[in-house]
């Protein structure tokens, strides 16, 4: 029996599994327990931003702080917060002859993959876990997780095609 320690990327696991499902009330203590179930999860650590408003969806914050108010009564979840960018940039609008260029606010979240690699490198010097889960697609981790396997001869996992069933999660919300 192995002991785990669990990274989640949060949007990355909202957006490539529960996103366009009923399953959105997540469990990631049950999702851990059926994908580990011969090792021992010391810890889930869940990286996050949080999200605005938006026009089209005013509730959409209301319904993450929700959420992670839940995952806070979860004994071994720990949530990371990095934060959101919002800038203006010109784009090429796609479909029309001629080309026309337009303003576009463009947001992109920034600093949870730095917190993620950032915990998973600590965490390993201090001998926290004998094995990684990163529940991410994330390519820009490959050097922290190489760093993992390769420097401090620790194992991991990488699970970037979690599909969603009721299970792990709750269709309310």
């Amino acid at each position: 029996m192995a002991k785990v320690n669990v990274y989640v990327d949060g949007f990355n696991l909202y957006y490539g599994a529960t996103r366009n499902t009923p399953y959105r009330w997540l469990d990631l203590n049950k999702l851990c327990s059926n994908m580990l179930p011969n090792d021992s999860v010391g810890g889930i650590k869940y990286f996050t931003a949080r999200v605005n408003a938006r026009p089209n969806d005013l509730q959409k914050p209301v319904r993450q702080q929700m959420y992670l108010r839940a995952l806070r009564t979860l004994p071994n979840v720990s949530i990371y917060y990095g934060h959101f960018l919002t800038h203006s940039v010109s784009m090429m609008l796609t479909g029309v002859n001629p080309v026309q260029r337009v303003w576009v606010d463009k947001t992109e979240e920034k600093g949870s993959d730095v917190n993620l690699a950032s915990h998973l490198l600590m965490d390993g010097f201090q001998s926290k876990y004998e094995v990684a889960v990163l529940i991410t697609n994330d390519s820009d981790l490959s050097e922290p997780v190489r760093m993992v396997k390769n420097e401090l001869k620790l194992g991991w996992a990488l699970e970037s095609s979690i599909r969603i069933s009721n299970t792990a999660s709750s269709s309310n919300g």
